[in-house]
């Protein structure tokens, strides 16, 4: 080979050393800015879900509710759309549903009696002040419609934007009647807990109105065949038999 194909030769092979070397470090950079960026997502949801406990931690009677009506709902979810449960957000987004409520005053959230009307306009805001506060957090995806929409009616009449039958994102649907069923059989400042199975006779009269029927009896099967041992209504045994499992 000639003097000058060596040197050429010779240059090919630094340039290529150098572009990999380039490579490497342009590849590393990357990873280590994805690993911060993570980092940051993780401690800010941390930092919300500290809050959510905090809010929770103001009213003595719906502590726990979070964990309660999260691994609920993550049970509900596995049994009506499984897909749903490959979005790691979505028990993130059942966790987080009340964090709007860092915009309520005390006077109104822990208020032991009825609300007014005005309060109750201004403890309505809740679903849309907990979504502006999860829409930056690029890893909670779209536990805002959870956030958001866990409040509407099957009929149209919720809140806070009327949204009526499969207008409601699905995981909203889910949410609403296990939140519900919970605050139904726990005990509030303002009225005692009901029985399990007052609380399914009454998610049973308002299938179809305020819930998605599908999603109510779905519901009273998971109660039927879980560890919650309770009788169901019999006015509704003959849905939940035909209810495939």
């Amino acid at each position: 080979m000639s003097r000058q194909g060596s040197r050429d030769q010779g240059d090919l092979v630094a340039f290529a050393r150098d572009a990999r070397t380039r490579y490497v470090r342009e590849r590393d950079r990357a990873h280590e800015l994805e690993r911060a960026l993570a980092d940051l997502n993780d401690a800010y949801f941390s930092t919300i879900e500290t809050l959510a406990f905090l809010i929770e931690a103001k009213d003595a009677g719906t502590r726990r509710h979070l964990d309660r009506t999260r691994d609920l709902a993550l049970e509900l979810t596995q049994r009506i759309e499984p897909e749903l449960m490959d979005q790691s957000e979505i028990g993130h987004a059942f966790l987080l549903h009340d964090i709007g409520k860092i915009g309520i005053p005390d006077r109104i959230l822990t208020k032991p009696g009825t609300l007014t009307d005005s309060e109750w306009a201004v403890m309505r805001t809740h679903p849309l002040i907990g979504a502006q506060v999860v829409r930056p957090i690029r890893i909670l995806g779209e536990a805002e419609d959870v956030v958001r929409f866990h409040h509407e009616r099957f009929d149209g009449d919720g809140y806070p934007s009327g949204l009526r039958g499969e207008e409601i994102p699905l995981a909203a649907r889910i949410f609403s009647v296990v939140d519900a069923y919970d605050a139904m059989t726990n005990d509030r400042p303002y009225r005692a807990a009901c029985s399990p199975e007052a609380a399914l006779d009454e998610l049973i009269r308002c299938s179809g109105t305020q819930f998605d029927p599908e999603v109510v009896d779905e519901f009273l099967v998971l109660m039927e065949q879980g560890d919650l041992s309770v009788n169901i209504p019999e006015q509704h045994a003959s849905a939940v038999a035909a209810t495939p499992a």
